[in-house]
């Protein structure tokens, strides 16, 4: 299972806490990471799943490896920007959204087009904006229950 994990490039102390445990439970139930590689979100869920063991894969949003943050065991430039979102939205089989700004909601759209659950904690609530189909778009409140709606009916 691919878990692509999105957020901000730069968080607070609670986001980043919240994203190492989610990244940590993902790994924990034998998941994969994807992720934007660089910081905020994407360093803290990698941390997270690194300590436990897991993989953790960057799509990274430029050409130099080396930018990829510390926790990220398999980089990929791409050289292509925020287009990469649509790499990382097409290649999870769900999605976790931690807080994020507008390039997260850009990855929150890309994997609901693209049929993919997206699991919503601290992030965009997306009921104000129109009808979203219930069984792929989950508002939750803590990391435990973010990981199991993210997981549940993938094998």
């Amino acid at each position: 299972m691919i878990i692509g994990i999105i957020g901000a490039n730069t968080v607070n102390d609670e986001v980043a806490k919240t994203a190492y445990l989610v990244g940590k439970l993902v790994a924990e139930r034998g998941g994969i990471v994807l992720c934007g590689g660089l910081g905020g979100v994407m360093e803290a869920a990698c941390k997270g799943a690194v300590e436990a063991g897991g993989m953790t894969v960057g799509i990274l949003p430029g050409t130099d490896k080396a930018a990829a943050n510390p926790c990220v065991k398999i980089p990929i430039p791409t050289g292509i920007g925020y287009a990469r979102n649509a790499i990382i939205a097409q290649a999870c089989d769900a999605c976790i959204a931690i807080g994020g700004a507008h390039g997260t909601l850009s990855e929150i759209a890309m994997a609901l087009n693209n049929g993919k659950k997206v699991v919503s904690l601290g992030s965009w609530d997306l009921e104000k904006a129109g009808p979203v189909d219930a069984t792929r778009f989950i508002q939750t409140t803590t990391p435990q229950d973010a990981v199991e709606h993210a997981l549940a009916d993938l094998s």
